[in-house]
């Protein structure tokens, strides 16, 4: 049976929508587009307009519109605007409007885009002429990858103008469909979502996913609700299915019901975004009188704050004065509060603030508690709830408590479902895995005491813990030297970022200076909540005294200057650091309970415990390294000091509900040495030895060397997290001389393919995952996000920032980078320099880059006596297809001159063009 066409699975999916109520339209290019626009726009505004526009006034409305980047767009899509009229009068216009039935749909396919180049668009969803939502479709059997980077392509060469008003793309072979939101940047695929049922149940089917996602009231709902503009990034964040239903189930909850709940979303799984947004939508509710983000006073830390006012700017009180929470509760115009548990007990058994605070006692309150597992078992609980009479309360929480690891008050165990009641949604780890939501865990036990007992019996935990021997000179020594040594191996040579856990601060204080003895070339520090009051006797060094002695190391080697006293600050600096956030990152960061919850950090990949851990405490602890990032972090690493086998096991059943935690844990090294193997199999099958590659004429076979090869890495690159991995062993049936060489040819196809490709390649969208080769850490992409993550609000840290990347620049050996690493520093000296923010630094550095490109075609032009403009021309064309006409560019050069002058003029254009691409590839 022959494969269903592109043609006739987009007919089928334009029919589908057809009988969902959208139009089909006709528009074969984007004058059209434009023309449609203006009149589904009028159409839309037709109540607040008495008369149609003139060519002046949408002139007007355009010039609102137009030159701006993703991220401006879609806040111009969502704000009104006032048009002021020909004859003086002003006019408030939109672009949507939140209830669907009064939205214009259309449909519309295959219309050509005339930018850097030509492009033909598949299928374009349109609400009241904006091309809001892009479709783009793959043949059954191609995998829907390729589409995602046909759109990346796509944004490089013509999505602009109306098309930057672009909210979600879809991506579907048939059988498998994705969305995700536009972006300036580059899209990641890890952020393309499959959608599901309200169980978690996908649905890939692309009529089926029409039905239910594109829906008209759903896909209004999606882009007005469910769609985050994030103030901080300049990014937009669309949310996945288990956020939205979880979102759903607890505005029903508040709306028909009385009655707390709770959500059970795992860790890594977005709960903060997910619990504000529901605090967003109550807040608009006229019948709920105040919505009150409830988190604990340790968990309102710098990235609280900075999540929350990326949802929404300004919404965090960060200071510990109750009188400020309780004007905001006097304030009717104040309908959401972010505050903590502390303030809030307070205000309401103070007696000053009892005439404000007790207005709101029999009023309808909607309390939503983020890590609901950690801050709701105390008196101050039960003081806010005594207040607030007519209160619901929602809670959020990936660990919850159970019988089994519940918090114990006498003879009665408290649960989260004691607290909250029923849990309205679920969504475990093995299904966050299974979604690539969050990674597994790749789980190593080293053996550290020797002696008579068993190492694997559980209660030897209980046994032996706070006793010597955990705290032995020669074991944390053992243990130290053993993270040194494997380190760089465990973080790809220093791309990640690692937490070590410790069991005390009398642990912590004595590994920060076995860690000082060591030779090493790491950046290692340590932090932990000191105690005021704390006894001294027989201690030699007090725990204050010792953290300001790490803190003086870590000013020494970060040019900062931070002490106890500013104990805030240093812990933000610190955990920009373990986030890769600064310039020079921080490699293993010290710790005995902070960072364990809560802290989100992409680079953090690998944890290295020596303390004693289980249930709720273990998996939060595990969970700081399983966020997804990019190819090379295939699963987060925890290396076990301690018999935490069992206590291991126990949790992941708890928490994933099943004893079959597979998918889970990753498996252990013999399984990817037998996939490793495998994959050398089935690569010599396609080319026996590397030189056979030179010789693979057929695309198909390249696109499915490129494929195997790419995979075999992958494998490679998990064998190596591994202590026992060598190349030399005699399990492998590849030796790494003759991997290096097939990795030769592969660079050798990814380079010819990038300059030489044609028009139509099946190798156009192929993933070549080319960051999984590359071992050196300081590339472009590693360049630009120092750049965007320079402190532009502390002058003397920006200059040190400018300067530390300017040296990173000089000590790169990577080719893309060494050809851009000119340009890089006039950026920094020309414009980084004079920035006051962050804000748009990439839209900064691509005009920055645009005009290099454009000075570098002038001047070479003007030595050489050509038109820039025919240069232009011949670089457009070589930028897309690959190939140069030698023989065209000679006959376009009018000037007359002798044949061999002519001849070498045309050499050098042809190396020109050559160098000038590669150069801003």
């Amino acid at each position: 049976m022959a494969y269903q066409s592109e043609a006739a699975l987009e007919q089928q999916f334009i029919d589908q929508l057809n009988k969902q109520g959208y139009t089909s339209v006709s528009i074969p290019d984007y004058d059209a587009l434009v023309e449609n626009f203006k009149a589904q726009f009028e159409t839309f505004n037709s109540a607040k307009l008495d008369r149609p526009l003139t060519d002046k006034e949408w002139e007007r409305v355009m010039n609102i519109m137009l030159g701006k980047s993703v991220f401006q767009s879609a806040k111009i899509l969502r704000d009104k605007f006032v048009l002021e009229r020909e004859d003086g009068t002003k006019v408030y216009l939109s672009f949507f409007d939140a209830d669907h039935t009064k939205n214009i749909f259309q449909v519309t396919n295959q219309t050509t885009v005339v930018g850097k180049y030509v492009n033909r668009y598949d299928v374009t969803i349109l609400v009241n002429g904006l091309p809001l939502i892009q479709v783009e479709l793959k043949r059954r059997g191609i995998d829907i990858r390729e589409a995602v980077n046909q759109v990346m392509r796509y944004k490089k060469h013509s999505y602009n103008g109306l098309y930057h008003f672009i909210q979600l793309f879809v991506v579907s072979n048939g059988v498998d469909t994705k969305y995700f939101a536009n972006s300036d940047r580059d899209m990641l695929h890890s952020l393309a979502f499959f959608w599901t049922d309200f169980n978690n149940v996908r649905i890939t089917n692309l009529k089926e996913f029409s039905i239910s996602f594109l829906a008209r009231d759903h896909i209004i709902k999606m882009l007005t609700r469910y769609t985050i503009l994030n103030d901080t990034d300049k990014l937009l964040m669309v949310m996945r299915p288990y956020q939205v239903y979880a979102v759903e189930a607890l505005v029903r909850q508040a709306t028909l019901t009385n009655r707390n709940a709770y959500v059970w979303h795992t860790t890594g799984a977005g709960k903060t975004l997910t619990s504000f947004k529901t605090a967003q939508i109550l807040a608009a509710n006229p019948n709920i009188k105040k919505v009150i983000f409830l988190v604990d006073r340790k968990d309102l830390d710098s990235q609280t704050t900075e999540e929350f006012n990326k949802f929404e700017n300004g919404s965090v009180d960060a200071t510990d004065r109750t009188d400020v929470l309780v004007k905001q509760m006097q304030d009717k115009n104040r309908q959401l509060i972010v505050t903590t548990m502390q303030k809030m007990a307070n205000a309401v058994k103070r007696p000053q603030y009892s005439k404000i605070m007790d207005t709101y006692k029999n009023e309808k309150v909607v309390f939503i508690i983020d890590e609901c597992h950690r801050s709701q078992f105390g008196d101050m609980h039960k003081d806010i709830v005594r207040h607030f009479q007519k209160a619901q309360f929602f809670g959020f929480t990936g660990t919850p408590r159970f019988e089994v690891n519940g918090k114990t008050e006498g003879k009665i165990t408290q649960t989260t479902e004691m607290l909250f009641g029923e849990c309205v949604h679920n969504y475990l780890i093995k299904d966050a895995i299974f979604d690539n939501n969050v990674l597994g865990f790749h789980i190593e036990y080293i053996k550290t005491m020797e002696g008579d007992f068993d190492w694997d019996d559980p209660t030897m935990a209980d046994a032996i813990d706070g006793g010597e021997l955990y705290m032995s000179e020669e074991r944390m020594s053992l243990i130290a030297n053993h993270i040194v040594q494997n380190h760089k191996a465990k973080t790809r040579n220093g791309q990640y970022t690692a937490i070590f856990a410790v069991s005390s601060i009398e642990a912590l204080i004595k590994y920060y200076d076995i860690f000082k003895k060591i030779k090493h070339d790491l950046n290692i520090s340590g932090i932990f909540s000191y105690g005021q009051n704390e006894e001294a006797e027989g201690k030699d060094e007090h725990s204050r005294d010792a953290l300001e002695r790490i803190i003086k190391d870590y000013n020494e080697k970060y040019s900062t200057n931070f002490s106890t006293d500013t104990f805030a600050a240093y812990h933000k600096d610190i955990s920009d650091r373990v986030k890769g956030k600064k310039t020079k990152p921080l490699d293993i960061l010290l710790v005995v309970n902070m960072f364990l919850t809560g802290f989100d950090s992409k680079q953090l990949s690998v944890l290295y415990v020596d303390k004693d851990l289980k249930y709720h405490d273990l998996l939060q602890a595990y969970s700081r390294t399983n966020r997804v990032e990019k190819e090379t972090k295939p699963f987060g690493i925890i290396i076990c000091y301690r018999n935490l086998k069992k206590r291991t096991d126990d949790a992941l059943t708890l928490f994933s509900k099943s004893h079959d935690t597979s998918g889970i844990v990753v498996p252990e090294y013999p399984y990817f040495v037998e996939k490793f193997n495998e994959m050398v199999t089935r690569l010599k099958q396609l080319a026996q030895t590397p030189a056979d590659i030179d010789t693979m004429q057929s695309e198909d076979d390249q696109k499915l060397f490129v494929e195997t090869f790419r995979e075999l890495t992958k494998y490679l690159q998990s064998l190596q997290t591994f202590i026992e991995f060598s190349f030399d062993q005699d399990s492998l049936i590849m030796t790494e001389q003759e991997y290096q060489d097939y990795k030769s040819k592969y660079l050798m196809l990814y380079a010819k393919h990038k300059k030489d490709r044609e028009v139509v390649s099946v190798l156009n969208d192929v993933d070549f995952c080319i960051e999984l080769m590359e071992s050196d850490r300081i590339n472009v992409a590693y360049i630009m996000n120092l750049i965007r993550n320079i402190h532009f609000d502390d002058a003397k840290q920006k200059d040190y920032d400018i300067k530390h990347i300017k040296e990173e620049l000089g000590r790169t050996d990577n080719p893309q980078l060494l050809r851009k690493v000119e340009i890089l520093q006039a950026f920094l000296d020309r414009v980084v320099v004079g920035l006051e923010s962050a804000d748009e630094i990439d839209a900064a550095y691509n005009d920055f880059e645009n005009e290099a490109k454009r000075e570098e075609i002038v001047a070479f032009a003007q030595t050489e006596e050509i038109d820039p403009a025919m240069l232009t021309d011949f670089i457009s064309e070589y930028e897309f297809s690959g190939t140069m006409d030698a023989g065209n560019i000679r006959d376009r050069i009018e000037k007359p001159m002798p044949l061999l002058k002519k001849r070498s003029l045309v050499n050098r254009i042809v190396d020109f063009i050559r160098q000038h691409t590669e150069k801003y590839q």
